[in-house]
C-alpha cells in the first residue's frame, strides 16, 4: 500500500528550497560586479561538470573524490571570496551605524570648500568619507589624526611639503580619522592607462568598500568621485554636491532593514568592468575648478 503524504508535511522542504533560493539570491546580487563575480562563475561551472561527469557516466572514484573534499571546497571558496565575505558581514554588522544627518551636511560642505581650493592650484588629493564598513580594516598604514574636518585642516594635510600629504584621507562624520593612508588599488586591467594611483586607489577601495572617494587630481586640478567601483571624472563643484548628499544623506534618512536590503541588493550596478564617466565641458560653461 502506497504511503500517502500529507500536504503539511511538505512545508519543511519548501521552506528549505525557499531559504537556499534566497541565500542564493542575495549571494549572487552582492557579489555581482565585484573582482570574484568570474571566479564565482568558474567554480560553478567546474563543479556542475563535474558532477554531470561522475552521475552520467557513473563514476563512482570520482563521486567518492569529490563527496570526500567537499570540506574543503567549502574552506577554498571562504579563502577566494575573502574580502567579498568580509564586506557582506561588515555591512551586516554595522547596519544601524550612520553618522547623523547634521554632520554628513557639513562634511560635504568641507569638502567641497576643499576640492574647490585644491582644485583652484592644483595640488592633488584622495578623500574616503567611511559609511557602514571600517576603512581601517582594508587601508594600509595611515596616520591617526582625530580631529573635526575644516578644509584649512585638510589643505594642510595635502599640502607637497607636509610629510603626510602623500595617500588618503579617512572621515568619519563630521572628524579626520586618519591620513596618509594607502588604499587597495584596483585589479582591473582594462582601464584607461591615462588614470594615476590616486584614481586607480579610489576606485580599488570603493569596489571593496561602501565609502565615497573624492580625488583632485594633482596634473590637472580635475574634481572626480568614485562609489561602488564607478568613476566619474570631471564634476562640478555643485554635480559633487548633489552627488555627496544623494549617497550620504539620503542613506542615513533610510535606515530601515528592508530599504537597506534594496539599496545594498537592488540597486548595485551592473557586473564588469568598472563604468568611468567622463564629463565634457558645455559649452559656454565657466568652472573654475576645471583645468586644462
Amino acid at each position: 500500500m502506497p504511503e500517502i503524504i500529507h500536504i503539511h508535511d511538505l512545508w519543511r522542504p519548501a521552506l528549505e528550497v525557499l531559504i537556499l533560493a534566497v541565500a542564493i539570491y542575495f549571494a549572487s546580487r552582492f557579489l555581482r560586479g565585484t573582482r570574484g563575480w568570474p571566479v564565482v562563475i568558474g567554480f560553478v561551472i567546474v563543479l556542475l561538470m563535474l558532477a554531470l561527469t561522475t552521475t552520467i557516466l557513473n563514476l563512482q572514484v570520482l563521486r567518492w573524490l569529490l563527496g570526500t573534499f567537499s570540506a574543503f571546497f567549502a574552506v577554498a571558496v571562504i579563502i577566494i571570496f575573502q574580502p567579498e565575505l568580509r564586506r557582506m558581514l561588515a555591512e551586516l554588522g554595522n547596519l544601524p551605524l550612520f553618522a547623523s544627518a547634521s554632520e554628513q551636511r557639513e562634511s560635504i560642505e568641507v569638502i567641497i570648500q576643499t576640492c574647490e581650493r585644491l582644485a583652484e592650484v592644483k595640488i592633488g588629493a584622495l578623500i574616503a568619507v567611511e559609511q557602514t564598513i571600517q576603512l581601517q580594516e582594508v587601508v594600509e598604514s595611515g596616520v591617526p589624526v582625530d580631529c573635526d574636518a575644516s578644509p584649512e585642516m585638510l589643505e594642510t594635510i595635502f599640502f607637497p611639503n607636509n610629510a603626510i600629504h602623500d595617500g588618503g584621507v579617512i572621515l568619519k562624520g563630521d572628524r579626520i580619522a586618519l591620513a596618509a593612508c594607502i588604499f587597495p588599488l584596483t585589479q582591473r586591467s582594462d582601464l584607461n592607462k591615462s588614470l594615476g594611483t590616486r584614481h586607480r586607489a579610489a576606485i580599488g577601495l570603493s569596489e571593496e568598500t561602501d565609502a565615497v572617494i573624492v580625488v583632485v587630481s594633482e596634473e590637472t586640478g580635475m574634481i572626480s568621485h568614485a562609489y561602488k567601483g564607478q568613476l566619474v571624472r570631471n564634476v562640478t563643484l555643485e554635480e559633487l554636491r548633489a552627488f555627496l548628499t544623494s549617497v550620504l544623506v539620503q542613506t542615513h534618512k533610510s535606515r530601515g532593514v528592508i530599504e537597506w536590503f534594496r539599496k545594498r541588493f537592488t540597486e548595485r550596478h551592473r557586473p564588469g568592468a568598472p563604468v568611468i564617466i567622463q564629463h565634457e565641458p558645455r559649452l559656454g560653461e565657466k568652472n573654475p575648478a576645471r583645468k586644462n
